[in-house]
């Protein structure tokens, strides 16, 4: 297997495009028993797109997340760090993610994560309240989400009208059935869309299936 430059910045692929890779910043370390591949002294961890909205998204054509090295990230709904370690690796050592989750076993387990990825700084918050991490974040260059509440539309919008800077991206992973279990997920899909498009840009769209059942992802501009 030959390891090659993805179109997508910092990203990588095998030589048919049928797996994602990231370049360690870490290497010889797999927090989470990924595959790693070393080759030409660099070393590559697999990101599978089962376990990532993020990979589903780029092997789903997306040929624009946003992320760029150095980049200052808020991530919404950070978990156990699996997407996280992966954007870790995209953005670099001088890159910057702000990890929210309200879950204090899910953030202990990302304080041993961020004890050595230093570009990772877990906070224990609720993301429907940003102002009460609001003196502990900077502005950022993106702000990412995935959070299974129904409300999940207005946590987005609400976080990158405080953190997100001009010009800035916004990914948001919708979950349908967290919103409404009634309606089709095609439908609650295109509704959050045109409530973003009143505030963003929205400059790509794509549901995420067979990754992620019931999934779509939405990616914004602020202007």
């Amino acid at each position: 297997m030959t390891i090659q430059p993805h179109k997508l910045f910092e990203v990588y692929c095998d030589e048919r495009g049928r797996r994602l890779f990231t370049k360690s910043i870490l290497p010889g370390r797999a927090p989470f028993s990924e595959f790693l591949v070393t080759e030409k002294e660099n070393e590559f961890r697999e990101w599978d797109p089962t376990r990532s909205k993020l990979a589903a998204t780029i092997m789903k054509g997306c040929t624009n997340i946003g992320l760029r090295k150095d980049d200052v990230v808020l991530y919404l709904g950070i978990s156990h760090g699996y997407t996280a370690s992966f954007v870790s690796d995209i953005i670099g050592n001088e890159g910057l993610i702000f990890g929210i989750d309200t879950a204090p076993r899910v953030v202990r387990d990302l304080v041993f994560l961020a004890q050595e990825r230093k570009n990772m700084v877990p906070l224990l918050a609720d993301a429907n309240h940003p102002e009460t991490y609001a003196d502990k974040v900077c502005q950022v260059d993106i702000v990412y989400q995935d959070i299974a509440q129904r409300n999940q539309a207005d946590i987005f919008i609400r976080n990158c009208h405080l953190f997100l800077k001009k010009g800035g991206y916004g990914l948001l992973a919708v979950k349908a059935r967290s919103i409404d279990i009634k309606k089709s997920s095609k439908e609650i899909f295109i509704d959050i869309r045109k409530q973003l498009e009143k505030l963003f840009t929205v400059i790509d769209y794509r549901i995420l299936e067979p990754f992620e059942k019931d999934h779509c992802m939405i990616i914004v501009k602020k202007a």
